[in-house]
Formats: structure tokens, sequence, C-alpha cells
């Protein structure tokens, strides 16, 4: 009988605890609302994210600017490698540390899809109105390409000309083991602040980057997350979902580029496959054979970076570096 009383009430348990997300912040008293400071991005509720910026070499105005959303555990300085490459050919990138991450406030602890995506919109306005002639291109990785997909196809789009997806995350709940899933589900409802590292056996086959030097540099890097909450984790899956089947959910996109290594271990191929299949007639991709994950920080990385350019130039031009688009299905 004992026993069970404590199943019936075993759900009721769970469900009182919620995994942990970020919400609106209280404007200080006086805001004028968001700006673009040196070395920060005030958001629409006064909350202060960590900004860098790699302004276009030998321009008064660039002709084009990025707009950088990095990926999880990551921080702006995802773009500190194709930034220069797009600096030398006229580009100003912009890239903010997204909430939990990096600089901005409250690290580790998930930002919320919700804000993040207001945050990216906030954000393009900004940079538009400091740069209203220039061609307007936002370039996600990872995460930050799952939180381009929600945005865009959103009832209120981001104000921008271009839209590159690298290696966007749409590894979400339909993609899951169901195991996986199950135990997600219970520890981000039961003990969702713990955070720990991977254990290795579940890392050793996984390499995000061929560059080793720059992986070396990274581990290093203190404004790195290594070890993750689990309902941060959560969160994730649940943006990933988003992401997943949102692609073919845009309404009104801009041109889009959707760029994927054929070694990428972080984001599986079959949910990458499926995600592709829902691409629209003028949407474009590329497939490196030697990309991983990251695929701009690479060995490889300028090659993805000039094509990245490319596209920024001309969303009809041919990439330079003749990469062959993702195919839907396997061969």
């Amino acid at each position: 009988m004992r026993r069970r009383s404590f199943l019936a009430g075993a759900p009721l348990l769970l469900g009182a605890c919620t995994p942990l997300a970020q919400l609106p912040g209280t404007p200080p008293r006086g805001f004028a609302g968001p700006l673009l400071e040196e070395k920060r991005f005030v958001a629409h509720d006064g909350t202060r994210l960590g900004l860098s910026v790699w302004p276009a070499e030998g321009e008064v105005e660039p002709w084009a600017v990025v707009v950088g959303l990095h990926g999880m555990n990551d921080y702006a300085e995802a773009f500190s490698l194709a930034a220069p490459v797009w600096a030398a050919e006229g580009v100003t990138t912009y890239a903010y540390d997204q909430r939990g991450f990096g600089r901005s406030p409250r690290r580790g602890v998930w930002g919320g899809t919700e804000l993040m995506i207001e945050d990216l919109r906030t954000f393009c306005r900004l940079v538009r109105v400091r740069h209203p002639q220039a061609v307007l291109a936002v370039v996600g990785e990872s995460m930050g390409g799952a939180v381009a997909v929600a945005a865009f196809g959103s009832d209120r789009v981001p104000d921008a000309d271009r839209l590159i997806l690298s290696a966007p995350a749409v590894w979400g709940w339909d993609a899951q083991p169901l195991l996986y899933k199950a135990s997600l589900w219970v520890g981000a409802h039961t003990f969702g602040a713990w955070a720990a590292n991977p254990p290795r056996m579940f890392t050793r086959d996984i390499i995000a980057c061929d560059n080793l030097p720059y992986l070396r540099k990274l581990r290093k890097d203190p404004r790195m997350i290594r070890a993750t909450r689990i309902d941060a984790v959560y969160g994730l899956v649940g943006l990933m979902q988003r992401a997943a089947v949102g692609i073919g959910a845009i309404k009104r996109p801009p041109p889009l580029m959707y760029a994927y290594g054929m070694n990428d271990t972080i984001i599986r191929e079959e949910p990458t496959l499926v995600a592709v299949r829902q691409l629209k007639p003028g949407d474009r991709s590329a497939h490196y054979p030697r990309g991983y994950h990251m695929l701009t920080r690479d060995l490889q990385g300028p090659v993805v970076s000039r094509d990245m350019l490319a596209f920024i130039r001309d969303p009809r031009a041919p990439f330079p570096s003749g990469a062959p688009p993702i195919r839907a299905t396997r061969t």
C-alpha cells in the first residue's frame, strides 16, 4: 500500500520541480532602451550581455555586417577565426554572448528560448541602425543556428538580409533515443542544477574540430563552460526540437545557406537530413568533406568562411570551394 501511494505521488513530485530557465530582467530606473556599448550589448530588458566586434579593414563603412550567434557552452570567441577573414574583405562582425554564456550574467543557467530569440531581434535592429546601408547576415553556429531558425520562423522575423546556418543544432526530442529522453526529463525535473562533464566513454568518439591547437586553447579558456547543468541540456533539446521542425516553417526567409561537415559527430547526419529536406527551392546548402562541427574553426575553416562571404555577397553565386550540396537522402 505504501509502495502504491509512493508511485501514485511520484509524478506530482517530479512535476513540481520545473527546470530552471532565465526570465526577463527588470530594467534599471532611467533605462533608455537597448543599445550597443563597446563591450556590452544592453538587451531589451536591461540585461548586459558580452559583446565582441571585429571591424572591417580599411573601410569607413562596411559593405556587409555579420551578426554571429555562438553554440552551446561557447561564447562570441567562436567567430575569432572567421571574422578576420571577413574583415579583410570589408565586413564587420558583431557577436554577443547569449544569456547564460561567456561574459553574460547567470553563466550556466539556460537562457530561455524566447528570451534568446528576442535578443536576436533586438541585436539585429541595433546593428541595422548603426549600419543602415550594409547587407546584414545572421550566422548561427550549432545552438546559435537553432536560435536563428526559431527566430526566423516566428511571427516577428529579425531584420536581416541573409541567414547562414553552420551545423545548426537540430537533434531534437524526436531524434533522441527513448532512454535518453526519459533520463533527461527525470534528471531535469529532479536535480536540474547538477552539472558535470560528460563521462569519457561518451566523448572518445566525438571530435568537434580538427584544429588541435585551437581546441587546446579553448580548454584553457575560463569563459568556456565545461560542466553543463542538466536542466540547460533539457532546454537545449527543446530548442533543437523547435529548430528541427521549424526550418520548413520559416515564413519570410532571407536567402538561406545551410553548411554541414561530413565528419560532424556533434549533430548527427540523420537529424540533419531531416532538416535539409525542409529547405525551400532557392535555399543553398554546402557539404564539406573535411568539415567537422566547428566548421569555421577547422583547419579548412577559411574555405568555409570564404564560401559564406561569397553567399553574403551574392546568394546565387557558386561557392568558391566548389562544395557540393547536402544530399537529402543517403547514397
